[in-house]
């Protein structure tokens, strides 16, 4: 480690914007769909879910524009929630990122680019065993992840322009991958398909995988619609990792703000076109019922034969791949920045000769590589649904906080729609989280307990740096 303490602002808008569209799209877009249609039993409400999302995406990444352009530097959404509320609040974020959200998502995007790699070689499946412990059996897949998240993390240790030109050569070939599948999706519509589809759209209900359809009560159903969206929710996060790059991106305070809006509407669209597609070429039946959820592969057979497996697990490696590099590049950047307030390991304080937090990056790596040997990432994604949104409502309220707070900083992107817009966010992520409470509680009290208990965590981090201090 040297004692280099500045980044070095590398970034431009189109790589900046492919952070946000890269760090987006993992395997989410061709496994939720199923269990959304199971949730909502009907065309019209799969899209509407997704529509729901992606308002809600737009929303806050165009809310965060302002935060942005006021607090330029690394660690994004940490430090947008120290200045609006007080280092506690900031901390349990970054707690609640290093402990599960940013490493459990970098293993389950390891692991499923493992899974779809087994599709052209069947030796690393994830139902095979290579370790046997008794009281932890690993398959091969698992030992894939762990390899893919060390590769990227030692060429993310060897400065910010390998990483880049990573995040935007695989971004770029999978946004044109994705459009490319959506576009023969629509010429090889089936008319039959889609008009049953589409002929009773609007009928909210549950639809079991083996085609029997349910009813709902009207407070079953506003639960159903949430649990719909833990999936598309899921799938869209990761949108504000460009905000802990911040120190790295040209002109940061005109960039990012316009990253996150680009980024995020790019992905939206191609969101919900893929699932106009998947309509277009499958009986919701078979959407809700395909083998282990994955939508897109029973999608891609029916447009391209027996070669569509093969397409699709191409493009989801290469999805997964650039994906986590996104992730790995931006989170070791939140604990660079918590380390210098003092509040976690000194160590991840410093940059390396590259001008990158190359220690950071490795505890973060190891995290990552227990969660891919636990297996136990995708429920923890599920549980921390909640905890997601409920940080994004409070960074998002910081900004009426803020405006009070520090009214004459400069605001170079002011929050649009402001004040309409962020309240109305925070509202549907209220409702999102209360119906979550009340209906799915598993999705919800794990990830409290984990946030919670950063609590003790920070006080005697504090204590620590008080001791320290002359």
């Amino acid at each position: 480690m040297s004692a280099q303490q500045e980044f070095k602002p590398t970034l431009g808008l189109l790589d900046a914007t492919m952070v946000v569209a890269g760090s987006m799209i993992g395997s989410g877009i061709f496994i939720v769909s199923a269990d959304i249609t199971r949730n909502a039993g009907s065309a019209g409400w799969l899209i509407a879910v997704w529509l729901i999302t992606g308002f809600m995406t737009l929303t806050a990444a165009v809310s965060y524009g302002e935060l942005s352009g006021m607090f330029p530097k690394a660690g994004g959404q940490y430090v947008y929630l120290k200045e609006a509320y007080n280092p506690l609040l900031g901390f349990l974020y970054g707690w609640s990122f290093f402990m599960v959200i940013q490493t459990a998502t970098i293993a389950a995007v390891g692991v499923a680019f493992a899974k779809f790699m087994a599709y052209l070689v069947p030796g690393v499946s994830e139902d095979l065993v290579a370790i046997d412990l008794g009281f932890l059996q690993v398959s091969p897949a698992q030992l894939v992840s762990i390899a893919l998240i060390v590769l990227l993390t030692y060429i993310n240790t060897r400065g910010v322009r390998e990483g880049k030109l990573i995040q935007t050569t695989f971004t770029v070939t999978k946004l044109i991958s994705l459009f490319g599948l959506i576009v023969f999706g629509l010429i090889f519509l089936k008319p039959d398909v889609w008009n049953s589809n589409w002929s009773n759209a609007w009928n909210l209900r549950p639809l079991d995988a083996d085609g029997t359809y349910g009813t709902y009560t009207i407070m079953a159903a506003l639960g159903a619609i949430a649990a719909a969206m833990v999936g598309s929710i899921f799938s869209s996060d990761a949108w504000n990792n460009v905000t802990f790059i911040a120190g790295e991106i040209k002109n940061p305070k005109r960039n990012i703000g316009l990253s996150l809006f680009l980024g995020t509407l790019i992905v939206t669209i191609i969101y919900v076109s893929a699932n106009l597609m998947y309509t277009a070429v499958l009986p919701l039946q078979e959407i809700a019922s395909a083998e282990k959820d994955r939508v897109a592969v029973a999608a891609s057979q029916q447009i391209f034969g027996n070669a569509g497996t093969v397409i699709i697990a191409l493009m989801i490696m290469i999805a997964t791949f650039g994906c986590n590099n996104g992730l790995i590049l931006a989170g070791a950047r939140v604990y660079y920045t918590m380390a210098r307030d003092g509040l976690f390991f000194k160590q991840a304080g410093q940059l390396n000769r590259f001008a990158v937090p190359q220690w950071s990056l490795w505890v973060q790596c190891v995290i990552a590589c227990l969660w891919s040997m636990s297996g136990r990432y995708g429920q923890l994604l599920d549980m921390i649904s909640f905890v997601v949104v409920l940080f994004y409502m409070l960074t998002i309220a910081g900004i009426f906080i803020l405006r009070k707070k520090q009214p004459h900083t400069e605001r170079p992107y002011k929050a649009f729609g402001y004040p309409v817009l962020p309240a109305l966010y925070i509202l549907m992520g209220l409702s999102f989280c209360g119906l979550l409470i009340v209906y799915k509680p598993q999705f919800t009290w794990p990830g409290l307990i984990i946030t919670l208990l950063g609590i003790p965590v920070y006080f005697r981090a504090v204590a620590g740096r008080k001791k320290q201090q002359p």
